[in-house]
């Protein structure tokens, strides 16, 4: 997408409300002849001639006169508007066809239709929000929970965008200094104390390491958390996804093998989407259709951030429970073992998969082997429940946010949700790095200085201080119409 100084002058105009019938359909125009442009065919009072943030009633009127609805117009002008230009949003009747006919009638007074995030673009390139703002924009138009929501409130209002004007802001002072130091080279004069500079890139590292930190939750909030119910044949993996989402979504049977395909939804759990994936059991398959099944149930637990091992504790033997964990678990994996129907067996103990060499524990709960040692290490991912009768599951849901939402991480400061944020923040620290290195091996003044500008770039990409028409166009080509 090509966003030029020339395409900037124009007045654009979209359907800002979704497409398809409603009571209310809001088209906005924003430009220089934004007001003009709705006088053409406007009756009531001379628009062009309205303070700012009013509201005025009249009618549209078609060709020949025809009236064609009546409407409320909202006047904003430069530069107290979302875009910084003067702009007009009509509010008329939901009709597709009334919609329609008034967009038209906006294009043939001299508009034209806007592109995907051009008022938003307009507003970055008019001062009204930064870069990352702008993205937050189209973060809260995508909101679906009260996680991601929050997160895109709080940075859409400046939050991320005034920590990073503050560490670009430390090193601006510095840099500075140095850059004097090079006017004054051949007087071998130092300006720039180079302690102080080594623990002012300290702490800015140690900051930018937090917001790294905080994209593991940031994207979770975000895009939701991948969790794969996975187990044997009838372990209850599909019971227990009804239990979690409190209605009959799987189908259950004794019948082993009944889910051969994966079964997908989403479960809100304090403000945190989780895309629960109930899958296929994992045995030998029985024909080629659940061997299908199968192979997609390990294509799952191979994407997932968080997977429940589900197992019958009167079938399944713990040397095999044992066996399923350890060709389960992968790094980044945050695994969750369910103890399922208990209320057929409550003599059962967890602590058992932890210590499976305890004499003390009867020779029925064992198959073919007793093992030395068990690859599960920690007692908090063990659950006991009975996903038939509802036992404990209010308690899985809460491990589950657990498991994602860590302490160590506060999910009311500044959380980064970007993967283009990441990548700058990364680079960032990379060029902090080399500062550090160069400060320590004694270089010169100018590869200092060098180094420094690199990492301001990187922040300023951010906020887009440094920016490309082919960056812009990648971001706001991905917005709605109409925003």
């Amino acid at each position: 997408m090509n966003y030029t100084k020339h395409d900037l002058t124009d007045t654009i105009v979209a359907l800002a409300t979704p497409p398809g019938v409603g009571a209310i359909g809001v088209i906005r125009l924003s430009g220089p002849e934004a007001l003009a442009i709705v006088q053409r065919v406007f009756g009531g009072k001379d628009l062009t001639k309205q303070k700012s943030h009013t509201l005025h009633f009249g009618t549209i009127i078609g060709d020949e006169g025809k009236v064609l609805d009546e409407v409320l117009v909202s006047v904003f002008r430069g530069p107290n508007s979302y875009t910084g230009e003067d702009t007009a949003e009509v509010s008329c009747h939901g009709s597709p066809f009334i919609l329609q006919k008034i967009i038209e009638l906006f294009l043939e007074k001299g508009g034209r239709l806007a592109q995907p995030g051009e008022f938003t673009l307009r507003a970055f390139l008019n001062g009204k929000m930064d870069l990352s703002q702008a993205e937050a924009v189209a973060d809260l138009i995508a909101s679906t929970s009260e996680g991601n929501h929050s997160v895109a409130m709080r940075q859409m209002r400046g939050g991320f965008s005034h920590e990073i004007q503050r560490l670009r802001q430390e090193l601006v002072d510095f840099a500075s200094l140095i850059e004097l130091e090079l006017d004054f080279a051949e007087e071998d004069v130092e300006f720039a104390n180079r302690e102080q500079l080594k623990l002012t890139i300290q702490k800015i590292q140690s900051y930018i390491n937090a917001l790294l930190h905080s994209f593991k939750l940031g994207n979770v909030l975000k895009t939701g958390v991948p969790t794969v119910i996975a187990g044997r044949p009838n372990a209850g993996k599909s019971t227990l996804l009804n239990a979690l989402l409190n209605e009959e979504r799987a189908i259950v049977s004794p019948i082993a093998g009944t889910t051969r395909d994966t079964v997908e939804e989403v479960l809100n759990i304090q403000g945190v989407e989780f895309r629960l994936i109930d899958t296929a059991g994992i045995r030998e398959a029985q024909d080629q259709i659940e061997a299908i099944g199968v192979e997609k149930t390990m294509e799952k637990v191979s994407q997932a951030a968080l997977l429940v091992y589900v197992f019958d504790v009167v079938e399944t033997k713990i040397d095999e429970v044992l066996a399923d964990v350890a060709s389960l678990q992968r790094e980044g994996l945050e695994l969750l073992i369910a103890c399922n129907k208990m209320d057929n067996l409550p003599s059962y103990r967890p602590e058992w998969l932890l210590q499976p060499n305890d004499p003390a524990i009867p020779d029925f709960f064992f198959g073919n082997s007793r093992p030395i040692e068990s690859p599960i290490t920690n007692h908090e991912s063990l659950i006991t429940l009975s996903a038939k009768n509802g036992m404990n599951v209010p308690y899985l849901k809460e491990k589950l946010y657990n498991a994602v939402v860590s302490q160590k991480v506060n999910s009311e400061g500044t959380i980064v949700t970007n993967a283009r944020h990441l990548e700058a923040l990364q680079k960032a620290q990379s060029s902090l790095d080399d500062v550090l290195q160069g400060l320590a091996a004694g270089v010169t003044s100018d590869f200092v200085a060098m180094d420094i500008r690199r990492a301001l770039a990187f922040l300023g990409e951010i906020l887009g201080e440094v920016s490309t028409e082919d960056l812009l166009g990648n971001i706001f080509g991905k917005f709605c119409i109409g925003k």
